[in-house]
């Protein structure tokens, strides 16, 4: 049961997901699926999924194409009242079918976006963060341009003076910083404000500067190595970032056509770490990550034990993979299956 008082506040860009299928085939078929995400709203899509009020907060222009999206977002029980209707147009990116977003095929459209046109001192943070218990953002935002990562800063200030838990995903996008800053420049700032850091060790070197052990074989395969390594960069985190007590990250290796998966999370009570799930049938690899960080935060918002918590994300990441489209509808009840179906297997 969800505690009742919790409201996740989730900031970040809006974006409608183009997915050719290649080969000419879109050009022959003339159509194209399209998906509305974005890291940010596909959190709050788990979180409401579950039962967790969740709010989401971006920047759209004003007319009817927004209009449209709001209302199903608004549908699915997501509290729109602090979107903001400005500029002209709505981000978007190209992914081919079956690829993630780390696939170099990928190919953003977000310049001059409503979202990426915000400016500091924009946003009224006191009503955007009213009644809120939670916020979260991630390092997608900040690698936009100046204005967004001083606007994420605005962000996380105003919220840890209001005494809001905070959480960031290191999502790290190459194609995306292209502004003139690295990840490391920008994200220790933001880092240093949050409680809560979801990754994984590559990210945590890339965006925090945590660097790995001189031993660690980054290709060995081995759990219990990433394990060990996900331990000391956890460690490195919470020294680094005294406000931050609880880190996540998560491994995903390809397996011929599918994947083995696994996650770690490191609190002040030690290092808990899920069973290893397997697929060699993917329907969509799009916003795995994003389900697995809405996991995190349901457990820890309903305060479950941190084995529970940590089963349950990765579960539910797991569970994405084979749902098309960027956000989960797999209700608690269908992710506390995969559990135990996945434990059936041994």
């Amino acid at each position: 049961m969800t505690i009742d008082n919790s409201l996740i506040c989730c900031f970040g860009e809006i974006l409608i997901r183009f997915s050719p299928q290649l080969q000419g085939k879109f050009i022959e078929d003339a159509k194209m699926p399209v998906y509305i995400g974005g890291a940010e709203l596909n959190v709050a899509n788990a979180l409401a999924a579950w039962k967790t009020p969740a709010k989401y907060v971006t920047a759209m222009p004003d007319n009817y194409l927004s209009k449209e999206i709001l209302e199903s977002v608004h549908k699915n029980k997501i509290d729109t009242s602090s979107v903001v209707l400005t500029g002209d147009r709505i981000g978007s990116y190209y992914l081919p079918q079956g690829a993630d977003l780390k696939h170099s095929g990928v190919i953003y459209d977000r310049a001059r976006s409503s979202f990426a046109g915000l400016k500091p001192g924009q946003l009224n943070w006191d009503d955007i963060l009213k009644g809120a218990t939670w916020f979260h953002f991630s390092a997608i935002s900040p690698a936009l341009n100046e204005d967004a990562a001083a606007i994420c800063l605005e962000g996380v200030k105003a919220a840890s003076a209001k005494n809001i838990t905070i959480s960031v995903d290191l999502n790290y996008r190459a194609k995306l910083w292209q502004y003139g800053k690295q990840p490391i420049e920008v994200m220790p700032a933001l880092a240093e404000y949050c409680n809560v850091i979801m990754g994984n060790v590559w990210a945590a070197q890339m965006l925090l500067g945590i660097e790995h052990e001189k031993d660690f074989d980054p290709v060995s395969g081995n759990k219990e190595a990433y394990l060990r390594q996900a331990d000391i960069t956890s460690k490195k985190i919470s020294e680094t970032f005294p406000a931050c007590h609880t880190i996540a990250n998560t491994f995903r290796f390809d397996e011929g056509e599918g994947i083995k998966y696994f996650a770690a999370l490191n609190t002040k009570e030690g290092q808990f770490s899920s069973t290893v799930y397997r697929t060699q049938h993917i329907v969509d690899r799009v916003g795995s990550g994003d389900c697995f960080m809405g996991g995190l935060i349901y457990g820890l918002v309903n305060e479950n034990p941190p084995q529970d918590i940590i089963e349950f994300a990765a579960a539910a990441a797991f569970g994405k993979l084979q749902q098309l489209g960027d956000a989960t509808t797999n209700t608690v009840e269908d992710v506390q299956k995969i559990i135990s179906d996945n434990e059936q297997k041994g």
